[in-house]
């Protein structure tokens, strides 16, 4: 493992340790991606520049210029010098040309991994970089190029910095994280789609000529579209198959592309969207872009994820509550909405806390004189008439009932009908001489403002300094629009979009440090800012609006093909679903919100005794094996997005000394069959016990053979099954099966 350069054949290699990837450096001049793929060791690859285009690159633009940069696999691509693919840098110069030509000039090796200014990114010991530097010498341009890899990782880190040291004001118009050329085998592409309460649905298609692009101009990263992408051979699996994973590192708008041109190559990109993107360099300024991450896997789907899980346990997430045990709540916004008083809450908190709950998260409606959602956004004090011993009274009640506090904000946003838009109109996001677009009753307040962002903090802080709260839901219900700051000229409008993301960013980074014990989940109506970025600042993303476990199933599946389960803010709700109607047993909804963060969100007082002892048993459940979830490795076994009929996911723990199996039935079938679900990551020679029984399987035959699974009565049923292995009991198959 490791990043090597060959001085002879000018190759670098960066090694993880089971992939390779190599780019060189072409007649002296071009920077060209060369392999991405199973690890390699052998230094002597120089036949994989492009020999075909040799005359195009030595005469330079005197013959065959525009065919060899139309054609060559860039590291790097720049605009306007002949590759007319998708770019990765388009920059203007002071007049207004648009022509950028990188040349290689350098590059260093370093120990470490150097940290991206104001921008979340990943972080930790034995790692090492390559920083590779281009020059484009007319614009006086240098743009560094780097690469990080982790010892305990299979994962490539990629950013890039542009630097501007000529004399001259430049205008970034595009400037990407990364680019990937290779040559096309038939992949196809996976995207992550959806909307609200529908987020993160996995889509399949072949890649085909022309640009296939998602991305978000929203302001967020958004419900709609996701900055990751996935490449797979054909015929991929779970466990078998090429796959290339890229997920971008950020919450604002972003652009995910696969190109295939003339020529049957595939170019990947991802970084910034250029829409409405532009920035200003000045003589001496730099841009960093956020950083993209790569992930190979020669052995299937599964790998990729796991990976993708362990490097944002192990090396993004920076909360004390990554491996701790996170308190069981219950939020009252199905409940109540904003029908609720202090008494209200109280009541819940004595049943919640009965059955095991340990926190009372109080959502929308406790601020201001907020009874609906047109009113109070920005006056973050508490409602006299709901609360009238304000928050510190709530919290010691709670206290004394034996429950936390939470409490539910959107800091963000503010409301026409405010005490704050009154004071500060010119805070909100605007153009002079438009009406604001009205969403949800509310405006977007101007994050790149410092005055504006001292009062969000100062607010929070006020909240958090006056009453004993442990959690905080950290909503954003809307989109940005009309967009314009009275801080920035017309130069610097285009800066806007990144410079709000940097403002929220440098937010949370300062709420995290002066309240490190703080619980913070990122919210945006549901799932729109579920990303790497928001979960630098939180453990855990509210991962929908919508807790109906069968809806559940999509989109915790698309949501745990790239993060781990203990980011997945999940919930049970109440039997008709709020979102689509749907009628489902409690133990299903039970099961589907466990593979997340797990908690409550209904009218505990308005269950059945015998529904309350069930959630006990459940919390109970959840305490005794959150651990596995949390830490272990998920493997999918079956989707019932594939095949209509059932779902099933595992979860094993590091040392494979016990496992956790949910087995969902969407659809039951006459005469049914009992399945044989083939489970993974386990000890081929120990044997494992299911709890509660005497019946005892090998790791061999239940990876092999599989585990017998005879369907369930009745749609929407389900069983969550949990497995230790034997002591001592490693070799010996006298019990196999049974």
């Amino acid at each position: 493992m490791g990043i090597v350069y060959h001085e002879g054949s000018k190759i670098f290699q960066i090694h993880t340790k089971n992939t390779t990837y190599m780019m060189g450096v072409y007649a002296g001049i071009h920077l060209q991606h060369l392999y991405y793929g199973k690890n390699l060791t052998d230094p002597d690859c120089a036949y994989l520049f492009p020999q075909q285009e040799t005359p195009g690159a030595l005469h330079g633009m005197k013959r065959g210029g525009v065919d060899f940069f139309g054609t060559m696999p860039f590291e790097y691509p720049a605009f306007g010098t002949g590759d007319f693919r998708g770019t990765a840098l388009t920059v203007r110069s002071i007049g207004g040309h648009r022509a950028c030509s990188l040349a290689y000039e350098g590059y260093r090796i370093m120990e470490g991994k150097p940290e991206l200014p104001g921008l979340p990114a990943t972080f930790g010991d034995k790692a090492q970089t390559l920083e590779l530097c281009l020059r484009d010498a007319v614009l006086g341009l240098k743009v560094l190029l780097r690469y990080s890899v982790f010892d305990d990782s299979d994962a490539i880190l990629r950013s890039t910095t542009v630097v501007n040291e000529g004399p001259e004001r430049v205008y970034l118009e595009t400037a990407l994280s990364a680019c990937i050329d290779m040559p096309n085998e038939d992949y196809d592409v996976t995207t992550l789609h959806g909307t609200w309460a529908r987020e993160r649905n996995m889509q399949k298609r072949p890649v085909t000529h022309g640009k296939l692009t998602v991305d978000s101009v929203a302001g967020r990263t958004g419900h709609e579209n996701h900055p990751f992408m996935m490449l797979t051979s054909p015929g991929a699996t779970q466990k078998q198959g090429d796959v290339y994973g890229i997920n971008l590192v950020y919450s604002g708008n972003f652009l995910a592309r696969t190109e295939l041109d003339h020529l049957e190559n595939l170019r990947l990109t991802i970084g910034v969207n250029p829409e409405g993107f532009e920035w200003p360099l000045d003589p001496g300024e730099r841009f960093d872009t956020p950083e993209a991450v790569l992930v190979y896997s020669s052995e299937g789907i599964g790998p990729m994820t796991r990976t993708f899980h362990d490097l944002y346990r192990n090396h993004l997430i920076r909360s004390p509550y990554l491996y701790r045990e996170r308190p069981i709540l219950i939020n009252n916004w199905e409940a109540t909405y904003f029908d609720f008083n202090e008494e209200k809450l109280v009541d819940i908190a004595r049943e919640a806390k009965a059955a095991g709950i340990e926190m009372l998260v109080m959502d929308d409606g406790w601020f201001g004189h907020r009874n609906n959602d047109e009113s109070s956004l920005g006056d973050w004090f508490a409602n006299p008439e709901k609360l009238p011993g304000g928050l510190s009274r709530l919290a010691e009640r709670l206290r004394e009932e034996g429950m936390q506090l939470g409490i539910w904000l959107e800091p963000e946003m503010v409301s026409p009908d405010s005490e704050l838009y009154r004071a500060h109109p010119d805070w909100a996001i605007q153009v002079p001489g438009r009406e604001i677009t009205m969403s949800r009753h509310q405006y977007v307040l101007d994050l790149t403002r410092q005055e504006v962002r001292d009062y969000i903090f100062d607010s929070i802080a006020a909240i958090l300094q006056s009453a004993k709260i442990s959690y905080i839901k950290w909503d954003m219900n809307r989109s940005l629009t009309d967009i314009g700051s009275a801080d920035l000229d017309p130069e610097h409008m285009g800066q806007f979009y990144h410079r709000y993301v940097l403002g929220l960013y440098s937010l949370q980074e300062r709420l995290v440090r002066q309240f490190p014990e703080l619980l913070l989940e990122n919210c945006t109506g549901g799932g729109g800012r579920f990303d790497p970025g928001m979960l630098y600042y939180s453990p855990q993303i509210w991962t929908s609006d919508n807790m109906d476990p069968i809806q559940r199933l999509l989109i915790q599946e698309g949501t745990a093909l790239v993060y781990p389960l203990s980011t997945m803010g999940a919930h049970v709700c109440v039997a008709k679903n709020h979102c689509n109607g749907r009628v489902t047993p409690l133990h299903t909804r039970a099961h589907v919100a466990m593979a997340g963060t797990f908690g409550y969100e209904l009218d505990i007082t308005k269950m059945s005794p015998e529904e309350r002892a069930q959630c006990a048993q459940f919390n109970a459940k959840h305490h005794q094996y959150s651990h596995i979830n949390r830490e272990g490795d998920y493997y999918r076994i079956a989707s019932a997005r594939e095949n209509g009929v059932y779902d099933c996911w595992q979860v094993v723990g590091k040392d494979r000394k016990e496992f956790l199996l949910t087995y969902v039935q969407v659809r039951y079938e006459s005469r049914p069959r009992r399945l044989q679900l083939r489970l993974e990551g386990l000890e081929a020679k120990a044997l494992y016990r299911l709890s509660g029984t005497e019946q005892v399987y090998s790791g061999d035959a239940l990876m092999k053979a599989g585990y017998p699974m005879n369907m369930l009565w009745g749609d929407n049923n389900s069983v969550l099954l949990h497995f230790e292995m034997l002591p001592n009991e490693t070799g010996k198959g006298s019990k196999i099966c049974k």
